[in-house]
């Protein structure tokens, strides 16, 4: 489908050589399903978005239901000639590029710009996971910052490992880019590593990573008497952290601040058709601005990857994606699994049946412009415009991967539903179709459904980068007036329990 000029009909064409049409009403199936245009033999290709998504398992008739029932995945083109689509790109790039765009953020060390103030508090390891989310509840039911109007809050980065690792490799590696990650965030203004004492991630190899000691302080069980002496001291320690936090005020920052995580979780028929196409329209606007976005969720580009490594601004970049697609290979084989096994059941039931179709529609989040970084997870965002960090599909860990890289807002798009959000960056929500967005009204932030209606793409991605500058402004997204992100951080756990 052309962007600016969507069709509006029962059924729906998304490109000339398709061989089926997407229902946008119900008929012999559910809305966002799909259904053949023409007769399809047995072993023959099945066309949507003009790529590939499958086979038919057996004949199919004109205007049948193309489903699970008679389409199966199957050996995907993998011809590869990165950078062919460079210039086209690069054209896009052009095409969006307009006046500088602001918001309203707080200004960190290191031309760092928030768009949240929230102090955090920082497990080294499992053992410390209690006591900070006991002294972050504490904290709020006495009303500790009832005085401070500049402070987001105070929120607890709790997770399961930390000890019982190698304290080298990937996986060590990985943890410590998240913990730093999170306490160093644009949207951080103070920090409090709390560990036990003894375990293999320290407190004092992470204040030296950070290298900001104002910023930043650590404290620990062993060293402080005990679960009940630590829980006072750190709420003791926050309230000392709470004016200097409470000082930092918003001011003009430009657009080209910005570092945007890309995700999309429950998704369905109409993903790769309104909300993700939408957002991709999005990201080139910021790209063209000096914005970085982060496409991630490794797992779900297999079978898309050309539609990324035609525009990879150098060859190296091509190469790396393709390492790390060949790494999930192995990895899924390894562990009994496939990465055809997607998609989930929830995303068949909204109409996605091969990994090659979900991924097709995935990969629309990321616009058109040239692709100028790839990311171990975790790893600091520093190019602008399109970069990709390799995550797993997971929407909790792939977000938490894309925070502690610096994103200071996820942007998540969804056509099932979802209650994800996120801190301390927000999450904004996307429904890709009219019925999700009336269903759970209180969760979702922006309706996309009305692109099969007659909004144009062009118009809804202007709309969402309008929705990014006033949260990133202090617009409060609906995951945040609903309480959400203190229990979504999940770091990517890798490797061996030792």
């Amino acid at each position: 489908m052309a962007r600016g000029s969507p069709q509006v009909a029962k059924l729906l064409v998304l490109n000339p050589s398709d061989t089926v049409a997407i229902l946008t009403t119900r008929g012999v199936a559910p809305a966002g399903h799909k259904i053949a245009r023409a007769d399809i033999a047995r072993g023959a290709a099945v066309v949507k978005y003009g790529q590939v998504i499958g086979y038919a398992t057996c004949d199919i008739a004109a205007g049948d239901h193309v489903h699970s029932h008679n389409l199966a995945f199957g050996d995907h083109d993998r011809d590869q000639s990165p950078g062919a689509g460079l210039a086209a790109a690069r054209a896009a790039l052009d095409r969006h590029r307009g006046p500088e765009l602001q918001f309203q953020g707080y200004h960190r060390d290191g031309r760092q710009v928030g768009t949240r103030n929230f102090v955090a508090l920082v497990a080294t390891v499992n053992c410390s996971a209690t006591v900070i989310r006991r002294a972050a509840d504490e904290l709020q039911a006495e009303g500790a910052l009832a005085d401070y109007p500049n402070v987001d809050g105070v929120v607890a980065f709790a997770h399961g490992s930390g000890c019982g690792m190698a304290d080298s490799g990937p996986g060590w590696i990985a943890l410590q880019r998240v913990l730093t990650g999170h306490a160093g965030h644009p949207n951080v203004g103070a920090a409090l590593f709390v560990g036990l004492g003894c375990e293999v991630m320290q407190i004092a190899r992470m204040k030296q990573e950070l290298g900001q000691a104002a910023r930043f302080h650590g404290l620990t069980i062993q060293d402080n008497g005990g679960t009940r002496a630590t829980i006072d001291a750190i709420k003791a320690r926050v309230r000392q952290m709470l004016p200097q936090v409470n000082a930092v005020t918003r001011a003009p920052a430009p657009a080209s601040a910005l570092r945007i995580g890309l995700q999309c979780g429950g998704s369905d028929g109409f993903s790769g058709i309104t909300a993700n196409p939408a957002l991709g329209v999005a990201c080139d606007i910021l790209a063209a601005q000096g914005a970085s976005v982060v496409l991630s969720e490794t797992p779900e580009i297999h079978g898309a990857e050309r539609l990324l490594l035609d525009r990879a601004a150098d060859p190296a970049l091509a190469d790396r994606l393709l390492a790390r697609l060949r790494w999930w290979e192995g990895y899924a084989a390894m562990n009994g699994a496939s990465l055809d096994n997607n998609p989930s059941p929830g995303n068949k039931a909204g109409g996605l049946t091969t990994i090659l179709e979900k991924s097709l529609g995935a990969v629309a989040k990321a616009g058109a412009t040239p692709l100028n970084a790839v990311l171990d997870y975790a790893e600091p965002i520093t190019a602008p415009g399109l970069n990709f960090m390799d995550t797993p599909g997971y929407d909790p860990v792939s977000a938490t991967g894309q925070i502690a890289g610096g994103a200071q807002l996820i942007v998540f798009t969804t056509g099932r539903g979802s209650a994800f959000g996120s801190k301390p960056a927000p999450t904004l929500k996307l429904a890709t179709n009219d019925a999700l967005f009336a269903a759970m009204r209180d969760d979702m932030d922006l309706n996309c459904g009305d692109v099969l209606s007659g909004v144009s793409l062009d118009d809804k991605g202007r709309q969402i980068v309008d929705l990014i500058l006033r949260t990133a402004s202090g617009q409060v997204t609906r995951s945040e007036a609903l309480g959400l992100g203190d229990h979504e951080f999940l770091p990517w756990q890798i490797g061996a329990v030792l």
